[in-house]
């Protein structure tokens, strides 16, 4: 799944390559990938692409004072091309979802497909006069790389395992599966701790290593295209994934805790102690 730095390089690369450019066309290849209908998408035809920024983990193109809001969930991705072919798209073209269409004005036309891998579909775009009109943007919580982020007044009274804390948009956005099960080695800290039981010292390592390694992940994705960040981001995770390897830190062996829908990776030695954790695929952890 993109994260706060594959988004944020995503954004950068928009600014430079599709700021500027009016969009000729969207084009969609399923029904479901939209989830607005007010203004509708062929409302921005003709119009210019004047912004890019990033809300936790949208995308958010500023199209002439309208806003074309992407959210690429677990399996979306964005592909961008210099030339794009004529040929339509058509309903159920694969994991191909939206194609957007945009006019340089000195030849064929460039732009960027939406693709979703899987049967399970959580790509999402929405056409919105406001970017605060996206559900999921308004509820957004404080964003952790902000000038004056601080962490404890998010974790305080808060009686959750601080591995589902750091997932949960509405308190923390941006981060995701990965990047909490990295940030979580880095401070030595059990992903089952409950955030409201931290101390403050435990508190200002969670703070500190939410900064450096979502700082650090930013730095190595941004400058890189689309097609380069995944393989980037897998390259630099040090506990997820990596179920089985030795930690880079204390040589343990990367343990794994599976659930319903997804998993956690954790080090044994580095974050609980040496005891390994429950496997809790049974208990709501995390849905």
């Amino acid at each position: 799944m993109p994260e706060m730095p594959e988004v944020d390089a995503l954004v950068a690369d928009l600014r430079e390559r599709a700021v500027g450019a009016v969009v000729a066309e969207i084009e969609q290849a399923s029904i479901s990938v939209l989830k607005t209908f007010d203004p509708p998408i062929t409302s921005f035809a003709g119009l210019e692409i004047t912004g890019a920024e990033r809300h936790g983990k949208f995308v958010d193109l500023d199209v002439s004072g309208l806003h074309l809001v992407i959210h690429l969930a677990r399996a979306g991705w964005l592909r961008w091309s210099d030339k794009l072919g004529d040929k339509r798209l058509k309903l159920g073209n694969g994991p191909l979802a939206m194609r957007v269409r945009l006019d340089k004005g000195d030849g064929p036309h460039v732009g960027f497909d939406l693709t979703e891998a899987g049967t399970h579909k959580g790509l999402a775009v929405y056409a919105v006069r406001d970017p605060q009109d996206v559900p999921g943007i308004a509820a957004l919580g404080p964003d952790p790389l902000a000038d004056g982020f601080e962490l404890a007044p998010v974790l305080e009274d808060r009686r959750m395992q601080v591995k589902r804390l750091l997932r949960d948009q509405k308190v923390v956005a941006g981060i995701g599966n990965a990047y909490s099960d990295e940030i979580l080695h880095a401070a030595k800290m059990s992903p089952f701790a409950i955030a409201a039981d931290l101390d403050a010292e435990q508190v200002t390592r969670l703070e500190v290593a939410i900064r450096d390694v979502l700082g650090e992940a930013l730095a190595e994705a941004h400058g890189k295209h689309a097609a380069e960040l995944k393989d980037n981001k897998r390259s630099r995770m040090r506990v997820h994934g990596r179920t089985g390897e030795a930690c880079p830190v204390c040589g343990d062996t990367v343990a794994q805790v599976v659930f319903a829908d997804s998993s956690l990776q954790y080090c044994p030695t580095c974050q609980t102690g040496g005891k390994p954790l429950k496997d809790r695929s049974t208990s709501k952890f995390l849905k």
